[in-house]
């Protein structure tokens, strides 16, 4: 995991900047990354173009620009609206037209920005030479796909294709081009406008489809159901293009579960009779609980952690200006009252004034809510570490803060399992462990007061499972108690929910769908902020404030000053590393 933390964060990041690309060129404030997938809001934006595929591992940061760029234009330039009554049914020739709906896009780029040309053109050069080193040019139907892709991009942007590859298309380019001829002509002829250019387009779509058909019947194969398929993923598209699958993303499963929507979409709890909440101190032996606290401790000062500038920071970042009296005998503002009378005796005397005086402050509430799953078992110290110190710098620059912790009771369900198995387990029970709720420190204590507290979060047998959506519906609940303005309330986690019995009983996805569900409530009423910090993993599809870090190895400085970022309600646009 850790040679891909570094791999996370850098993707991270080039997400970032080519998100903010995206909505500076479009006017879409609401674009973001989610999970590697692009989403204005919570709804996915469909990207169907082969060469909009970029691979982090692979592609270099100018693909992801050019990515970037193709997507804005495409938003700026196609009516979806439109392009989903013209688009055709039959799954080849809608992957040609969508391509040709994309390369259109493209080709009506600004003059006076060269450099988005630039970045585009470099994105399609780069996914031809992945098309070709796949393999994929080795059949009959990848060459001809490849070559129609390369003819009318070229004819779109009135580029030659590229010369590496102009020799490999030459003879597939001689015998089609014939029949594309007409329609080809007019595809940049008729570039601004979509709809006189969606006839030529699907002529083209059709005329391939038939190429494609034609050359299976020559090599004497019968066209079964799996042959579009198999097409289809030549231009690593999907068939059906509102497919709602589950995907994986960094151990991330997401789809839709089953439970939830035979229960009318409504989390459901067998029961919650054996959950508990609790105070850290309770569950730690006196001397165990200082032992980790002289522990931390060391740890803290080896750190040699910047607070006097952290400080600074996080009081910038939640800071507002507050009124704190008034200043008098000024030249100009709100004219004092008492004054007045010197206008009789002193005519000349202009100090009849007075201005308020603002000052910074803070009325804000920063939680934090540590996963306490198994997973994290590993990450206990530069968790405690991390946390301790943000507390610290939080409640020096006015914030309140508290520190809050989920896992549950028992391990594959407990006793509730139990009671499950007795009543003869029925189907889709829902949550099927014991939950238990942890406070490390409530918002109403000092760091001082809960220093000892605080150091709990090193006892290894407290991490257990992790049943993130109720957990973070009870911090927003405790958040909503509080008189503070401001609420912010910050995940420390390293995946999905995870609870092995209500996974068995239900589904993988029951946990991570209600975490979604959540959340999305929380956001949509507005009274709680919503951040997260990915431990090694990106934790955007569940939070639109997300960072990705690897502990322990970025624990430094630099890190603690992209928190106080996110915390504040900005996200990092450090650039990427090349």
């Amino acid at each position: 995991m850790h040679q891909k933390q570094p791999q996370t964060r850098r993707q991270q990041r080039i997400e970032e900047i080519c998100a903010g690309v995206i909505r500076a060129l479009t006017g879409h404030s609401g674009i973001r990354y989610r999970g590697r997938r692009l989403h204005t809001g919570r709804q996915p934006l469909p990207i169907h173009a082969p060469h909009l595929q970029a691979d982090p591992a692979t592609d270099d940061f100018s693909s992801f620009r050019g990515v970037a760029d193709s997507i804005a234009l495409r938003l700026q330039h196609s009516d979806a609206v439109l392009h989903r009554t013209l688009c055709p049914i039959d799954p080849v020739e809608r992957l040609i037209f969508e391509l040709l709906e994309q390369l259109r896009s493209e080709s009506l780029a600004p003059d006076n920005m060269p450099g988005m040309g630039h970045n585009m053109r470099h994105r399609f050069t780069k996914w031809l030479e992945a098309f070709h080193q796949s393999g994929l040019t080795g059949s009959s139907v990848g060459i001809l796909l490849f070559t129609v892709s390369q003819i009318c991009w070229s004819r779109l942007s009135g580029l030659p294709v590229p010369e590496h590859t102009e020799g490999l298309i030459e003879s597939t380019r001689a015998g089609i081009a014939p029949m594309l001829g007409e329609d080809l002509a007019a595809l940049r002829k008729h570039c601004r406008s979509q709809a006189r250019y969606a006839e030529h387009a699907g002529a083209i779509a059709r005329l391939v489809r038939q190429m494609i058909l034609d050359e299976v019947a020559v090599q004497h194969l019968p066209m079964k159901p799996g042959d579009d398929e198999q097409i289809n993923s030549t231009f690593k598209l999907w068939l059906n293009f509102e497919s709602n699958d589950s995907t994986a993303q960094d151990g991330l499963a997401i789809g839709e579960s089953r439970a939830v929507e035979n229960a009318n979409r409504s989390y459901t709890v067998f029961h919650d009779k054996y959950d508990r909440q609790e105070n850290a101190r309770t569950l730690v032996r006196g001397e165990l609980l200082q032992e980790y606290r002289d522990q931390l401790d060391l740890r803290v000062v080896e750190l040699g952690i910047n607070r006097p500038r952290l400080v600074r920071q996080l009081a910038l970042l939640l800071s507002t200006p507050a009124q704190k009296g008034w200043s008098f005998g000024e030249e100009e503002g709100q004219i004092d009252g008492r004054r007045l009378a010197q206008l009789i005796t002193s005519p000349a005397e202009r100090r009849l004034f007075r201005q308020a005086q603002y000052k910074p402050h803070t009325d804000c509430v920063v939680s934090f809510l540590v996963d306490c799953s198994g997973s994290m078992k590993t990450h206990a110290e530069p968790v405690a570490i991390m946390v301790d110190v943000l507390v610290r710098a939080l409640q020096q620059a006015g914030a309140a803060t508290e520190v809050l912790g989920f896992t549950t009771g028992a391990w594959n369900g407990g006793r509730v399992q139990r009671d499950w198995q007795l009543a003869s387990s029925p189907a889709k029970p829902g949550r099927l462990n014991e939950v238990l709720h942890i406070v490390f420190k409530d918002a109403d204590h000092s760091w001082r007061q809960a220093r000892r507290d605080l150091a709990a979060l090193l006892k290894a047998d407290l991490y257990r499972e992790g049943i993130d959506g109720e957990a973070v519906d009870w911090a927003c609940r405790r958040m909503n108690e509080r008189p503070e303005k401001r609420r912010i309330l910050m995940v420390i986690s390293d995946g999905c929910p995870m609870d092995s019995a209500t996974a068995l009983a239900n589904d993988e996805f029951y946990l991570a769908n209600h975490l979604l569900q959540v959340v999305a409530q929380h956001e949509l009423h507005g009274n709680v902020e919503i951040c997260a910090l990915g431990v090694g993993l990106d934790l955007s599809t569940y939070y639109s404030r997300s960072l990705a870090t690897g502990l322990p190895q970025s624990l430094n400085n630099e890190l603690f000053f992209d928190i106080a970022q996110l915390i504040g309600g900005h996200r990092q646009h450090s650039k990427p590393a090349r």
